[in-house]
């Protein structure tokens, strides 16, 4: 990629590849401002250019294969351990990341699997806010100021969103509180010990998968 474009790219890791391991992922993953009216609904996998199939990514049925009034839900399969990143301007050209917010996910893990499946870092490659999910998930965020630090991350022990079924994931930040809800049913609230007007920085990179240096990744 030229850097001086900064257009969306995908790269493929040079470690071994295992064309057998499948991992789904659906349509809905958004990345979408809470309590602002002005700000819209963010897609993430379209603005990531999922809809032109990067090598080992194909379309394949996703949580509901039986919809009376509609369509099945489609979904992507990932074939390969693949990397998939862009600027983070590209999601928000406004450059404005909200300080409460909601991710919301629909995926069905490889069993047994635990990895970020979103992570977005800043310009000085500080990572700055992921979502781990897998046995145990985990919501990391770092502030302008470093907060919370990483023993302070919220983690979600209870949960385990690797055991090979589709899950529906929400994960609600407003103020000092990070929510996660799964399937509709389960809800568990956390402290989020960041700073009062807290900030994300958007100038950086937005990574799908995986996160910069680390071996294991969403499958």
């Amino acid at each position: 990629m030229e850097m001086q474009r900064w257009s969306t790219r995908w790269k493929t890791k040079s470690w071994f590849m295992d064309s057998t391991i499948t991992a789904f992922i659906t349509l809905t993953l958004l990345l979408q401002a809470a309590k602002v009216r002005a700000a819209e609904p963010v897609d993430v996998l379209k603005v990531l250019a999922f809809q032109n199939y990067p090598e080992g990514v194909t379309k394949t049925t996703g949580f509901c294969a039986n919809r009376r009034a509609s369509k099945p839900d489609s979904a992507y399969r990932v074939a390969k351990q693949i990397q998939i990143s862009a600027p983070t301007t590209q999601l928000f050209p406004g450059g404005v990341f909200p300080e409460d917010f909601s991710i919301l996910t629909t995926v069905r893990p490889k069993s047994g699997l635990q990895s970020f499946l979103l992570s977005i870092y800043n310009e000085q490659g500080v990572q700055q806010l992921g979502v781990e999910v897998g046995r145990s998930p985990v919501f990391l965020y770092e502030d302008q100021t470093g907060k919370p630090t990483p023993e302070d991350y919220p983690l979600f022990s209870s949960l385990n969103l690797a055991n090979g079924k589709w899950h529906r994931v929400a994960i609600s930040v407003e103020k000092k509180t990070v929510t996660i809800i799964v399937d509709c049913k389960k809800k568990i609230t956390k402290h989020l010990l960041r700073s009062d007007q807290a900030s994300i920085s958007t100038n950086g990179i937005t990574v799908f998968g995986t996160r910069i240096l680390d071996e294991e990744v969403f499958q």
